[in-house]
This record gives structure tokens, C-alpha cells and sequence, in this order.
């Protein structure tokens, strides 16, 4: 299943392509749907606003455009048979976390049925009964009593268990440090732009409720603060809530569109990155793109970002191939 805004980005326009000598293609602009927007816009005002503040007015329809680059050609990763196991394993997970992300995203390659358990923001009972502290993403394999954390420690588990299906399916990291050293450099600028705005929909399942909401704002600090001046150490006292909640709603009130510009141009450095639509590294899919893609995901919760055709189309491919859908429907 794909919603109806994936499947149209998902239809490249033919009329736009064109070969060249090297085997690369060029795909011309697509706009996702944006019907459901306004609705959706208008129901995560409501909920921000019990969170503290609310979002900015979008001034009409805002869309997540493609803009038009260079895609290499290379075969998509084949999916194997369903895999359905007479005990269902479990993940308990955070749906914004890129941790989770990742893990979601394997179980989805590899084409294991799973169930998901959503924690709130705030529980911390469920994953200290499992594992001793709060913690995520957790995997449960009833039929074996078993459960362990650590996102990259239960993909290797899935990965070489052949009730899962053939095994070794996911290549290796390559140790790509561009990729590594383009991530670092848009952190500070992520984190502004996506973290008010996890809280500000309203929408995601561990955000539901207030307590859920402010549990996030208490433990993770926008820039420029540091974690230990935001949340506090043994030598100093950490800011106050009313505070915090003052900051997230300043970020989310601020005009993005100088963050934006600068994100648009980041997105076009990685893009000429991206080996082609299908995965970021030469050889085929990896953790290269387990990582990459969990991270890149939080970005469809910016509207008005302008993402280039090939990084675009990468996005949407392994969405519908993991099953991990993305947020453009309820960008803000």
C-alpha cells in the first residue's frame, strides 16, 4: 500500500526523459498530491495548540516539489516471498526515531510481517519491563522468548535467520564518509527545522497525548543550546519547562524559508551522491541506505522543501519497498 500522494510521485513523466551515452535518464518535476493538506494542517494547529503553540499559517496549500537531476539506471532490490511466522516478532518503537526507522525498514525489505507497537513519549514502564530502561527500538521474538535492543544488532539477527527469509540480503556498510560527513553537517539545521515540528502535528502515535508532547521538549534541546544546559548534570540545573516550551514555540512561529533555501541546497549535494534511485552505494542495497534513508525520512515533515529527482525518487522507492511510509501528507 502507498498512498495516493507516493503513487504520484511514484509515476516519473516519460515525456520528460531522455537518454544519453552514459545510460542516465532525466525525470522531470513531480508534485505530490495535496489534497488531504489542508485538513491535516488544520487538525495539527488544533493539537499543537494544546501542546504549548502552534504552527505557522502556510498561506495556502504548501507542496514538496522534485526538481530535475541526473538518475543513474541500476535494477531495484528483489523482494523475496512473504514471510509470515506462526508467532508474529514484535518491534516497540517510536515512529520519528531513525533507530527505529531503520529497523522497520529491514523488516519491510526482507518482507517479514511484524506487529508494531508504538511506545508513547512518555511510557517508560513498557520498555524498562523489557529491557531495564527506556529505550528504543526493542525486538520480541515470542516463539523463541526472546527480545534485544539496539537497531543494527537486531537487523544482523533478522538478516542471517533463515525463518526470515534467505539470509544476507542486506550488504554490509561500505564506510562511506561522505555521506557521514553530509549528515553531520545538517544536524544543527534538522534538528531546528524537525524537531518542533514532530511535536506540532500531533499526528504521530508517540505524540498523541500532552504528557507524550512535553516528555520530547523536556529531553531534547534545539539549537544552539547543548544537551547538558538544556536537560541539566550533577554541577548545574537544567532549564525550566515553561522555558523550553517558550523556545519549541518561537522555532516552530519562525519564518523557515532562509532554513529551507539552505536545506534545499544540501539536498542537491546529496543527490549527486546518491549512486542511483534505488540505493546510495555502488553494489546494491545496504546499511548504507538502512541508515540514510531512516535519517532522510524526518525531512518530509518540512514543507517547501524542494528535493531533486533522483534523491526524490530514492525516498519513494524504498518507501514502498521497506513499507515505512513517509510524512508529506501532514508537512508543516
Amino acid at each position: 500500500y502507498v498512498s495516493l500522494a507516493q503513487a504520484t510521485r511514484l509515476k516519473l513523466v516519460n515525456t520528460n526523459r531522455q537518454s544519453s551515452d552514459s545510460g542516465s535518464r532525466s525525470i522531470g518535476v513531480r508534485i505530490p498530491d495535496p489534497t488531504m493538506k489542508p485538513t491535516l494542517l488544520t487538525f495539527a494547529a488544533v493539537i499543537s495548540a494544546a501542546a504549548g503553540f502552534t504552527a505557522p499559517s502556510s498561506g495556502g496549500v504548501r507542496m514538496t516539489t522534485a526538481i530535475s537531476s541526473t538518475v543513474e539506471v541500476a535494477a531495484p532490490f528483489a523482494k523475496g516471498e512473504r514471510v509470515i511466522r506462526p508467532e508474529l516478532p514484535v518491534l516497540y518503537v517510536y515512529d520519528h526515531c531513525p533507530f527505529c526507522v531503520r529497523v522497520r525498514l529491514a523488516m519491510g525489505v526482507k518482507n517479514v510481517k511484524h506487529l508494531i507497537h508504538f511506545l508513547a513519549n512518555d511510557d517508560i514502564a513498557t520498555p524498562t519491563a523489557l529491557v531495564g530502561k527506556k529505550i528504543a527500538p526493542i525486538f520480541a521474538l515470542p516463539e523463541d522468548d526472546f527480545i534485544m535492543m539496539e537497531s543494527l544488532d537486531i537487523i544482523a539477527k533478522v538478516d542471517t535467520d533463515e525463518r526470515f527469509g534467505p539470509t544476507n540480503q542486506i550488504l554490509p556498510a561500505s564506510g562511506r564518509t561522505d555521506i557521514k560527513a553530509w549528515q553531520k553537517s545538517v544536524q544543527t539545521l534538522l534538528r531546528t527545522l524537525q524537531r518542533p515540528r514532530y511535536v506540532a502535528t500531533g499526528l504521530l502515535p508517540e505524540f498523541q497525548q500532552l504528557d507524550g508532547r512535553h516528555a520530547f521538549i523536556k529531553n531534547h534541546q534545539l539549537p544552539p543550546y547543548e544537551k547538558p544546559e538544556w536537560k541539566g548534570t550533577d554541577e548545574i540545573d537544567g532549564m525550566d519547562m515553561d522555558t523550553k516550551l517558550k523556545l519549541y514555540a518561537e522555532a516552530m512561529a519562525a519564518d523557515p524559508a532562509h532554513m529551507i533555501e539552505d536545506l534545499n541546497a544540501r539536498l542537491v549535494e546529496l543527490d549527486d551522491m546518491l549512486y542511483c534511485e534505488h540505493y546510495c552505494s555502488e553494489g546494491g542495497f545496504s546499511l548504507d541506505d538502512i541508515d540514510l534513508w531512516a535519517r532522510l525520512r524526518s525531512i518530509t515533515i518540512i514543507a517547501g522543501v524542494e528535493w531533486p529527482s533522483k534523491l526524490r525518487a530514492y525516498m519513494d522507492n524504498i518507501s514502498a519497498l521497506g513499507d515505512v511510509p513517509l510524512y508529506d501528507e501532514m508537512a508543516l
